[in-house]
């Protein structure tokens, strides 16, 4: 950036324009009179968008370009906010301040910022008049390496139905997964502008994003384009819990994953996009516990899968190149899995035995919400992982292993037993948005 900028000085960040040609989308804005921050994302071998749905591409290209601008504006925070194509609807603009709030609260906290009272998109224009484009009965299941989007490829493939594996990016662990579905598979590519990385340099605030609502936009514009009437991510009911609550406020890591990001969205493309293109969860109904129960029927993934981050690019034959076996990911879908798969299998798909690690405890402690608060990561509620634990606790062949046994000495006596059975975590929740279509699928989840 040849005018440099101190993007935590900056006044006002701008929504500069969007535009889509030969399936690039290309999003620019701009802090105050900088230069702009171009993102594109690739769309690969896109037809020519029908002229039927042209409008409905034109209002998720826009929507894209809202939340997508999520990246850009935590690098400098201002306190305005101006849209080049002018002020939104209010069902559009509430959207978009309730994502950016909620979504930047675990950024906020971790920076000590009070985001309360400084979004404001602007507001005062018109909503659309938007109606069915019959669009093709057919799902995106986005794809995310883990065991998730596995229980809702195989519960959707279970009755029949027309689906393809969908992911952004190039990580060779969603691919494989992918490939291992037998599903038609779909990649988009998102590149960042290359000035957010020279904005970081510079001092830009810096932390985590509402990356799950990013990747949703990129697939409304994929349905539009491509002709799906539905798009179903495996988000679990355990995501709308909040990680803590701090100065009167909720933060929940992954606000973008929970049942109310999911409404706001889902009722949002029903009256601006397409009556007939439903945003849902399929897990939405299940619990994590319920979720891996499911996940430990499906063998054929076991050498393939992982939730790790920190491995999360790597694709290896060997366990180790799977799961790091250090971070809250690994260790919670170890104690989830725990109780639903024979101890061997459970260890050779990790290829060690992470409850037996007294190094660990700390990790699992933080799980299990004892001396410490929920980690900012995708796990379940603490309430579930002392459930997990408590039925290792009472079964041979786990009683000896480290943090079981400090588990049962230490931690258990402090707890109510008649709080930690597993089977209340097993019941699927009535509260969901999965349409009549796939509805069917939900039993070969709680089965």
């Amino acid at each position: 950036m040849s005018n440099a900028i101190q993007p935590r000085l900056t006044r006002v960040f701008r929504f500069v324009r969007c535009s889509y040609a030969d399936g690039v989308a290309e999003l620019a804005y701009a802090f105050d009179d900088g230069e702009e921050l171009v993102e594109r994302i690739r769309f690969p071998n896109a037809p020519a968008v029908p002229a039927a749905r042209a409008a409905a591409f034109d209002a998720a290209l826009k929507l894209l370009h809202l939340i997508a601008g999520v990246s850009y504006y935590k690098a400098g925070v201002p306190p305005r906010i101006e849209l080049a194509s002018g002020p939104l609807d209010d069902a559009t603009a509430e959207l978009l301040d309730q994502l950016y709030l909620h979504g930047l609260a675990e950024f906020a906290y971790r920076n000590g910022l009070d985001l309360r009272g400084r979004i404001a998109f602007p507001r005062g224009g018109s909503a659309p008049s938007v109606g069915a484009l019959d669009l093709p009965g057919r799902t995106l299941v986005p794809i995310g390496g883990g065991k998730d989007s596995l229980v809702a490829v195989e519960a959707i493939k279970s009755i029949g139905g027309e689906a393809t594996a969908v992911w952004v990016g190039s990580s060779a662990l969603i691919a494989g997964c992918a490939e291992r579905t037998g599903l038609p598979t779909l990649n988009m590519q998102r590149e960042l502008a290359s000035g957010l990385f020279e904005l970081n340099r510079l001092g830009a605030w810096n932390g985590h994003i509402p990356v799950t609502a990013v990747n949703s936009a990129i697939l409304v514009l994929a349905a539009i384009l491509y002709g799906y009437d539905s798009i179903a991510f495996a988000n679990e009911r355990s995501a709308s819990a909040a990680t803590l609550e701090y100065d009167g406020q909720q933060v929940n890591h992954q606000w973008s994953k929970s049942l109310a990001f999911e409404t706001l969205l889902g009722d949002w493309l029903h009256t601006h996009v397409a009556a007939d293109l439903d945003y849902c969860s399929l897990l939405r109904p299940y619990s994590e516990l319920a979720i891996t129960r499911a996940f430990a029927k499906l063998t054929p993934y076991f050498d393939v899968f992982s939730s790790c981050n920190r491995n999360f690019k790597l694709l290896g034959p060997k366990p180790v190149d799977r799961w790091c076996g250090q971070c809250p990911k690994c260790h919670f879908v170890f104690l989830a899995l725990a109780p639903f798969l024979p101890k061997p299998r459970l260890l050779a798909i990790f290829g060690r035995n992470l409850l037996d690690d007294e190094g660990l405890a700390a990790g699992f402690d933080a799980l299990l919400e004892y001396q410490d608060h929920k980690p900012f990561e995708c796990v379940g509620e603490g309430a579930e992982a002392r459930a997990a634990m408590y039925a290792l606790s009472q079964r041979p062949e786990w009683q000896e292993d480290a943090l079981v046994a400090r588990f049962r000495s230490e931690i258990l006596p402090q707890l109510d037993v008649a709080q930690l059975a597993l089977e209340p975590w097993l019941e699927p929740s009535p509260e969901h948005r999965v349409p009549p279509r796939l509805q069917p699928a939900l039993a070969a989840i709680g089965g």
